[in-house]
């Protein structure tokens, strides 16, 4: 099945259907279920996870997934235990679209917090308070986990909603939210393991930050914080924030720092943005383009990088095909409707050669709204030549959405249930 659901209707030549090739072939590798079916195994007495042992003869075995990868995760997870899977909780940003008998699904808000997040991150609390030392607790953490995991002291979401999306809005970057949002929550940073503790816990962290640091994927709810509220205040006053949290309240909690909580607790890396690019890779390898992945972990405004990729194209050889995950940023001076990939495609669009094209997409397949992303290239440009649109307008008023639903080029996958940052392709003919 393909992930990216209008492919026939955007791939209308050669070029296009080579580039969304590569992509769909990143999407894949991707897959939610597919990496946790290879990352777990019940061999009759043992359970392997990522190829290490765990006897679970003296306990039970319990789950909690929260963020993007959730669902999909705990319909693998529950198919692999079976009857060996005590009890579950989910905690996603779709709404639940399945029903399991051991598997309790609570659907959240994103990107902002909302009373919803703060009820289902109490769940959370009180389902662990069901596991016993003997216990083992298998955690999925994934994007979107932040925003989710929302258990301010005060049980409102309102302070945290605002300094989010003033952070948003002046183009921080997400190490930046995350080490504000580890001391905004109950739960974050560490603290998650406060209430699972002292049974024994797995973390298998899906990762869509750059350079894959576990202590920000969703703000770190099982790993150790090395931040402090010190450096949460500095970020706020950086973009001039703090100084209006005398009336916010803006009530900044210390993460724990005792690692007993962390001495039976285990985290590993699932997935990261570079399985994708390394599929994308052989993908392009065996279309016959010569490859190269450029980076795993760019940061910085979409446009800029937009420009700066076909910068990368225009002086690479004919035939070549470049490959980029991170994630990057727009600083909001306009409220318009598009997202960062589809405002980084329409950036590069200005400055592509007739040979030359670019694929940038979000791997949750959400770019801020319904599309994934957006293709670039040649044939965009007539398009939007035809239709008499302004392409430097249309990035001024950061309408890149609208854009590409007048000339067609937008990218439909739905929600893919898997986040490993956001995958941009270059590719000359």
């Amino acid at each position: 099945m393909q992930k990216i659901k209008n492919v026939f209707d955007v791939g209308t030549t050669s070029f296009r259907k080579n580039a969304l090739s590569v992509a769909e072939a990143g999407l894949r590798a991707i897959d939610t279920r597919r990496v946790i079916e290879k990352a777990i195994e019940w061999n009759g007495s043992d359970l392997l996870i990522k190829g290490m042992p765990w006897r679970s003869d003296k306990g039970k075995i319990f789950f909690v997934g929260v963020g993007k990868c959730a669902t999909e995760a705990a319909i693998a997870i529950e198919q692999i235990l079976s009857d060996k899977l005590d009890s579950g909780i989910v905690l996603d940003i779709c709404d639940p679209y399945l029903f399991s008998n051991k598997i309790r699904f609570i659907g959240c808000t994103h990107p902002l917090p909302s009373s919803k997040n703060v009820s289902a991150a109490g769940e959370v609390v009180n389902f662990l308070k069901r596991v016993r030392e003997n216990d083992l607790v298998i955690f999925v953490i994934s994007g979107g986990g932040s925003t989710i995991l929302c258990l301010p002291n005060s049980k409102d979401c309102g302070e945290e909603k605002t300094i989010m999306k003033r952070l948003i809005a002046v183009g921080a970057t997400i190490s930046e939210i995350n080490t504000v949002r580890k001391h905004l929550s109950l739960l974050r940073g560490g603290q998650l393991l406060k209430y699972s503790y002292p049974a024994r816990s797995v973390s298998l962290i899906f990762s869509d930050v750059p350079g894959n640091d576990l202590g920000f994927v969703a703000s770190g709810p099982t790993v150790f914080d090395e931040t402090t509220v010190k450096d949460a205040k500095k970020i706020l006053d950086k973009y001039e924030i703090w100084e209006d949290c005398t009336t916010l309240g803006c009530g900044l909690l210390e993460t724990t720092k005792d690692k007993k909580y962390f001495e039976k607790a285990t985290n590993v890396l699932a997935v990261s943005n570079m399985l994708a690019l390394k599929a994308m890779h052989d993908e392009a390898k065996r279309l016959g383009f010569e490859a190269r992945i450029v980076t795993d972990r760019f940061e910085g405004e979409a446009r800029e990088i937009g420009q700066n990729i076909v910068e990368d194209i225009n002086r690479s050889p004919h035939n070549s095909v470049l490959l980029y995950g991170g994630e990057s940023t727009v600083t909001i001076d306009h409220v318009g409707r598009g997202g960062r990939n589809c405002e980084l495609a329409l950036s590069a669009l200005r400055f592509l050669g007739d040979n030359e094209g670019v694929v940038a997409l979000a791997s949750d397949g959400r770019d801020n709204g319904v599309y994934a992303g957006a293709i670039a290239d040649k044939e965009g440009k007539e398009k939007a030549d035809d239709l008499k649109l302004d392409i430097k307008q249309y990035l001024a008023n950061h309408d890149s959405a609208l854009f590409f639903e007048k000339t067609g080029d937008y990218l439909m996958s739905g929600y893919t249930g898997s986040n490993v940052s956001d995958l941009i392709i270059a590719m000359k003919c």
